[in-house]
């Protein structure tokens, strides 16, 4: 009799899943992409499109015809750089040595004496890093109820020096997309999913459902057995009910395919469902975007291997009505 092959549903490597602390995730990983001053974004999440553009993929079986792409659109209004903070690696991962704020309705006056005096009796800057702090300016987008700013951390290129002195001409002032991103190259996106509260295991994990005659009417959407008498307690591999979703997760590998400032050029008829106009610059992603719309959605240089970044050639992209207007 052949073995029956039936691996696990669910994968545990997302586990334990809880809630987000917040929806400003927190960007841990330490990914440098050369050439860039700013090593990512902040935007908010308009909706989703489709365009025709030229298949550039030279193993692509339809390389240089036409194709239908789905593509994402997050809005990406300017941040603002509110100050800039100096970290030091010790053994125990990174710790806050000063920091630098502007001056509240101004754009120059910061006092950098405190970071410079650190350069100065460090020997080996290898062990400083530079994080510019901004604000995002949600009023600006009318799509999103919400006038609150949220401060978010973003690294610099790794050379303290350099850093220092851009960030100098950069505090009080606003940044834009174009001055981190461009098109064609690839990027990490990450953002808290869309929320869904307390669900059992067959949604929360994907398990089957028992058989109609193994259990009682109405209990077959639960897990056969939670394990065995001996140890007499329930192992965290078990597949049961809790919190589904509004969890932080980050997609890799996502390609740019343009960016744009006039917003009426990718915004449907009638504006997107449930968010409305692209009024400021944006993004246009291929494929989706974890999150629901108007989440807050980061954007970091692409930590995987990825293709040389070109320049894609896009015919047209679809501003069809999503109302039926």
């Amino acid at each position: 009799m052949s073995k029956r092959h039936r691996p696990r549903r669910g994968s545990l490597a997302f586990s334990p899943r809880k809630r987000a602390r917040s929806e400003r995730c927190r960007i841990k990983r330490e990914v440098l992409a050369t050439g860039r001053k700013l090593q990512g974004f902040a935007g908010f999440k308009a909706g989703m499109t489709h365009l025709m553009m030229i298949d550039d993929n030279p193993f692509s079986s339809t390389k240089g015809m036409e194709i239908a792409v789905p593509a994402t659109i997050i809005e990406t209004p300017p941040l603002r750089a509110e100050g800039v903070r100096l970290y030091r690696v010790t053994n125990y991962g990174k710790r806050t040595v000063t920091e630098v704020w502007a001056r509240s309705g101004t754009e120059a006056g910061a006092n950098f004496t405190p970071i410079e005096e650190n350069l100065k009796h460090t020997p080996d800057l290898r062990q400083l890093s530079l994080h510019l702090i901004v604000s995002t300016r949600p009023e600006a987008v009318s799509g999103v109820p919400k006038k609150k700013h949220d401060l978010i951390e973003i690294k610099m290129r790794g050379e303290v020096q350099k850093d220092l002195e851009y960030a100098k001409e950069l505090l009080g002032k606003e940044l834009r997309i174009k001055d981190g991103l461009k098109e064609g190259v690839y990027v990490e996106i990450t953002g808290v999913t869309k929320g869904k509260g307390t669900q059992g295991p067959v949604k929360r994990w994907g398990i089957m459902t028992l058989i109609a005659k193994s259990e009682r009417s109405g209990r077959s959407r639960r897990v056969g057995a939670i394990g065995a008498w001996t140890p007499a307690r329930v192992r965290w591999r078990v597949p049961q009910l809790g919190q589904t979703g509004y969890q932080q997760r980050t997609e890799y590998t996502k390609r740019i395919l343009k960016i744009g400032e006039r917003g009426e050029e990718v915004t449907p008829r009638g504006g997107f469902l449930n968010y409305g106009m692209v009024r400021n610059e944006y993004i246009v992603l291929k494929g989706s975007v974890p999150g629901p719309k108007k989440r807050l959605i980061r954007i970091t240089p692409a930590l995987r291997a990825h293709p040389k970044p070109v320049t894609p050639t896009i015919a047209h992209i679809s501003t069809r009505s999503q109302q039926g207007v």
